[in-house]
């Protein structure tokens, strides 16, 4: 998971249902970091913010989660081989206040990856429904090796600007063992230079990305250049005209 997508993931949840948290829970309960990149074994910290003027009740679950071609998230019970320890799962944060969780993970099998929701609770609003609300907010670790993806792993399936949608699909495939992350997506059309996030590309998996270009693509014969920014290497290449 890319690190600016990964700071606007959160869920809603009631107790029955999601639904959509009310304007006064904006004061914001926030998790920093949304995400930790660690060795393996590992040492981490979450800190804990509640900037409202209540007192909220959290409890923390960790999840295994897989990543489909098209960045849709599966959850699971932890994994059995990923063995965390976590200093509390459960606490109580005043107002105006910061609590931190210190954990330690490990597993035989690196990459490794799970996360640690935290479920906010103790609103004193409702839904419209009279349902309580909590939020849950995500802490995603990832237990990693020295090694990284190799740009010799890396393979572009496809590359392609429809000009119907005014749109550019990327299919991104890591041919490797090791856990790799695009850092930035540059994009270069019609003169245009545009920027989209960037996403994890997990181990012998693909990635298909869709970004809504910001302009229209004008007629050309060469629609333009894509560039995929790793922590150590680029890899680009021109985009293609996508078949009616």
């Amino acid at each position: 998971m890319n690190r600016n997508s990964v700071r606007t993931a959160c869920r809603l949840l009631t107790s029955v249902l999601c639904v959509l948290i009310s304007s006064a829970a904006s004061p914001a309960q926030t998790v920093r970091p949304l995400i930790n990149e660690l060795g393996n074994p590992a040492k981490g910290r979450v800190e804990y913010v509640n900037d409202s003027l209540m007192p909220l009740n959290v409890v923390l679950e960790a999840k295994s989660f897989t990543v489909s071609e098209t960045g849709e998230i599966s959850y699971r019970p932890l994994d059995a081989d990923i063995h965390l320890r976590l200093s509390t799962t459960s606490f109580r944060i005043q107002p105006q206040q910061t609590y931190y969780v210190f954990y330690e993970a490990s597993s035989p099998h690196s990459p490794a990856w799970f996360v640690i929701y935290a479920a906010f609770s103790g609103f004193t609003f409702r839904t419209a429904q009279g349902m309580n609300v909590r939020l849950e907010l995500p802490h995603t670790v990832y237990l990693l090796p020295k090694r990284s993806v190799e740009k010799a792993d890396v393979r572009i399936e496809r590359a392609e600007l429809s000009r119907a949608d005014n749109k550019v699909l990327l299919e991104v495939e890591n041919t490797g063992d090791y856990f790799g992350r695009v850092l930035e997506t540059h994009l270069v059309y019609s003169k245009k230079k545009q920027e989209a996030p960037g996403f994890p590309i997990f181990p012998h998996s693909k990635r298909i990305i869709e970004v809504a270009l910001e302009e229209k693509a004008v007629d050309e014969i060469v629609p333009g250049n894509f560039i995929l920014q790793f922590e150590k290497f680029k890899v680009e290449g021109k985009l293609q005209l996508r078949s009616p």
